[in-house]
């Protein structure tokens, strides 16, 4: 008489998980998931800071118009149909900021040349340029 073997050969159908390899699997596909979905949000941060930029600007030059006054000859370029502001800020000679404000530029065009004037506290040495942004 033949002996019945109630269970599947070793191998020949794959091979049953514990709950512990389960488990992992799990873990391992939602770390993948979750790693991927970290880079998609980088990935779209940087894309929206790069295209994000839509003014910006560059001190040609300036000069000391006197105790009270700054000229600085800005330069910004933009696309034609965004407007915005650029902040500029004149220091002393000892570092102390004796002068800031926002220029505002709305014309329809990609490139301004302008000569704008920075009134400031006391008397200042230099023109920087802190930022331009869009509205």
């Amino acid at each position: 008489m033949a002996a019945v073997r109630e269970k599947a050969p070793d191998g020949r159908y794959g091979q049953s998980r514990s709950a512990d390899e389960q488990a992992d699997r799990k873990l391992k596909i939602i770390g993948s998931v979750l790693g991927v979905l970290f880079l998609l949000m980088i990935g779209w941060f940087g894309y929206d800071y790069v295209s994000g930029t839509k003014v910006s600007g560059e001190v040609i030059k300036f000069e000391v118009a006197s105790d009270s006054a700054v000229k600085v000859h800005l330069e910004v370029r933009k696309d034609a149909e965004a407007h915005g502001y650029c902040t500029l800020r004149s220091q002393a000679e000892d570092g102390e900021e004796v002068g800031r404000a926002d220029f505002r530029f709305d014309q329809n065009t990609g490139r301004i040349d302008k000569v704008v004037t920075l009134r400031t506290k006391a008397r200042g040495t230099s023109a920087e340029l802190l930022g331009c942004h869009s509205d």
